[in-house]
């Protein structure tokens, strides 16, 4: 099934990717967060059907469960930190690895009010997204509150996955691999 192009003012994220998986799942996901404290999580299993292709998420929002639930190591926890490009590729990787997904979506970030330096005001948030060819990873800077700041992250992180599963599906009329059936590990 080719994925329909949808408008992003009629659908959400996570809706596309049930209108694309739900039928006929090509591939699992799974999420790792932090700052948006189990918000993708919500978002995706708030659609029916997504127990087809979501497997889960961990909200490992303290360092601690960083480096014990998804690998993130020590090293990258104590410098540069666990708001951070490599902590975010970590974490999507941690994810992928811990429910055996094809594709896994991580979120950490200050969504404030507190916590913020210079080097890292509120509203730095790093997404990142581990699939079986490579871990990619986006820097935002989103303005407001803490809702605000959590709702924005969440809203790119779908939308990060949304396009990766997109391109994917149309890759050829293949998936990610030439047929994700069988799931590729993540190195280590």
């Amino acid at each position: 099934m080719e994925p329909q192009t949808a408008s992003p003012h009629t659908e959400t994220p996570e809706s596309r990717l049930n209108a694309w998986l739900a039928e006929s799942p090509r591939f699992t996901l799974a999420a790792a967060e932090s700052c948006t404290g189990g918000e993708i999580a919500h978002r995706i299993t708030s659609v029916a059907g997504s127990s087809a292709y979501f497997l889960g998420s961990i909200v490992a929002y303290a360092n601690d469960a960083k480096a014990a639930l998804l690998s993130v190591p020590q090293e990258v926890l104590e410098r540069p930190g666990a708001v951070s490009e490599p902590c975010a590729r970590a974490m999507a990787e941690g994810a992928r690895r811990a429910f055996g997904a094809d594709m896994a979506v991580s979120t950490t970030g200050i969504a404030g009010p507190g916590g913020g330096t210079p080097r890292k005001p509120v509203g730095l948030v790093y997404i990142a997204l581990a699939d079986p060819s490579d871990t990619v990873c986006e820097e935002h800077h989103f303005p407001g509150d803490r809702a605000s700041v959590v709702a924005a992250a969440a809203e790119a992180a779908l939308a990060l996955l949304a396009t990766r599963v997109e391109a994917a599906l149309s890759r050829d009329g293949q998936s990610l691999d030439a047929g994700l059936s069988v799931l590729h590990p993540v190195e280590s």
